[in-house]
């Protein structure tokens, strides 16, 4: 069927984690979530040059060498958040980012415990 022309690539949906070392060169470790991802990144980040987490669509969407490990997961987490959950638009009256209608900020927290007062 493919008159003998084979794919020169396979994808298996996996996201990978690209370790690059000036010394050792560069090592590539495939996970099957972001949760493992980020796991391999914070085990490894300090002993190599750069420590990449790229997509399942092939985009690098963390590098060691520009952003913390530790901020890009609580970013990640908050998108997560944002997208597996349809909730109602909430616009806190305190301008804290953090704050869902799900999730309130303690400013929100204590202005709701006041209203039932």
């Amino acid at each position: 069927m493919t008159n003998g022309l084979e794919p020169t690539e396979e994808y298996d949906g996996s996201i990978v984690v690209r370790l690059l070392d000036d010394q050792t060169g560069r090592e590539v470790i495939r996970c099957a979530s972001y949760e493992d991802a980020i796991s391999v990144v914070k085990e490894n980040h300090r002993s190599v040059t750069v420590a990449k987490i790229v997509g399942r669509d092939g985009a690098v969407v963390f590098t060691s060498s520009e952003m913390d490990i530790d901020d890009w997961e609580t970013e990640w987490e908050h998108a997560k958040r944002r997208l597996s959950v349809d909730v109602d638009e909430y616009e806190c009256p305190y301008d804290n980012i953090a704050c869902f209608a799900d999730d309130l900020c303690i400013d929100c927290q204590i202005d709701r415990v006041k209203e039932q007062y």
